[in-house]
């Protein structure tokens, strides 16, 4: 029988060493480890000389725990400790959504009417809680970054932990769907309007579409569909421009010094979302680094087998004497068993995927809560 090719190894110091990489997006569906991932990377990068900000948009505030902060605002702020004797430094933060979004509205339009757009109910209701706004903002913190970056020199790596979603994907698709909404015909439509004014509003619209704009009025309430209006109304500067900066972040996303790095569990439905993933950043044309496999059960004696240990247990058992040794050998065949099920499940991955390269980290015995968590994982990425 053939034997089947190794999977490609990927190799994290080289492309943490590459001075062409740019940025890094780490991916993946939600509670597979992508903040302690993103985490790590950084420590790995600023202690090989690399200058590196960490950008999570984590809620649990894991990151700055882990670095040793206090705290994680929208302001990148150092982590000491990191880097100093190598050259490298490293800073973090964690996006701020509304905060984020009231910056855009601040540096595209006058004082007046920046002041009137952050007042208004409906912006406010869309910068805290429509959907897609925080993988929206967390695309214009990156690009807001990059271009800081570029400007002042501050940091010459970006590594970027997504938005824990429902799905992989929508990262990639919430920032266009927003982009849409506020660009489209429902809005349009909404504030028509306030945009006609008094009897040109007659000319504008047909019989239909005034009693279609009578019917939203009804379901939505005339207070919101005049916040809507005076809303889109203030905006009339930028409106057309959140489709645009969506889309040249999207370019960014795509040029050769961003590499995207996929994280899973080794688990099935995990490793599916993985390859739903990389299947989309490969039809996007975006440069996919490899796949990063976390929590992979290890073993501290690999050549036991679970079948073996159970069959000593029970010989044990039948001669008598100590609990501890059969209990022992039974714990070490369940985690042989676990083990053998991530082996499987990874390697159906490797199949279905040859070319994309993988790496693995075995699972902690404990919870990564300091900077020396963070490099021993960094270590194993690298060791893989």
């Amino acid at each position: 029988m053939a034997r089947r090719p190794a999977p490609a190894r990927l190799d994290v110091d080289a492309l943490l060493a590459d001075p062409d990489t740019g940025i890094i997006v780490c991916c993946g569906s939600g509670g597979v480890g992508k903040t302690t991932t993103a985490a790590a990377l950084g420590v790995r990068a600023a202690e090989s000389g690399r200058r590196v900000v960490v950008l999570t948009i984590d809620p649990a505030r894991r990151l700055a725990q882990s670095l040793g902060l206090t705290e994680l605002d929208n302001v990148p702020r150092p982590v000491d400790g990191v880097g100093e004797g190598a050259g490298g430094s490293l800073d973090a933060m964690m996006l701020d959504m509304k905060r984020t979004f009231d910056e855009v509205v601040e540096a595209h339009s006058t004082p007046d009417k920046a002041a009137q757009i952050l007042a208004n109910p409906f912006y406010q209701a869309v910068s805290s809680s429509f959907a897609g706004t925080q993988e929206y903002m967390a695309m214009e913190k990156l690009s807001q970054l990059r271009a800081q970056a570029d400007r002042e020199g501050t940091w010459d790596l970006v590594i970027v932990d997504t938005p824990p979603s429902r799905s992989a994907l929508d990262f990639l698709d919430a920032p266009k769907r927003l982009g849409s909404f506020l660009d489209g015909r429902f809005i349009r439509l909404l504030t028509a309007p306030a945009r006609a004014g008094g009897r040109a509003y007659l000319k504008v619209f047909s019989v239909s579409a005034t009693i279609a704009a009578a019917a939203i009025s009804k379901v939505l309430g005339g207070a919101f569909l005049a916040d809507v209006q005076t809303f889109v109304a203030a905006l009339d500067t930028m409106f057309g421009g959140f489709r645009e900066r969506a889309d040249l972040t999207y370019a960014l996303l795509k040029e050769p010094t961003t590499a995207f790095v996929v994280v899973a569990a080794p688990e099935r439905d995990a490793l599916r979302e993985a390859a739903y993933f990389v299947e989309r950043l490969e039809s996007e044309g975006m440069p996919l680094a490899g796949v990063v496999v976390n929590r992979m059960q290890a073993l501290a004696a690999p050549s036991l087998s679970g079948g073996r240990a159970t069959a000593a247990a029970e010989q044990l058992e039948d001669a008598g004497g100590s609990e501890l040794a059969p209990a022992l050998l039974r714990l070490h065949a369940d985690l042989s068993s676990i083990a053998e099920r991530h082996e499987g499940h990874v390697r159906r991955f490797v199949a279905g995927h040859p070319g994309v390269p993988v790496s693995t980290v075995p699972a902690s015995a404990t919870d990564i809560h300091d900077l020396e968590g963070l490099r021993t994982v960094g270590a194993a990425l690298a060791a893989t």
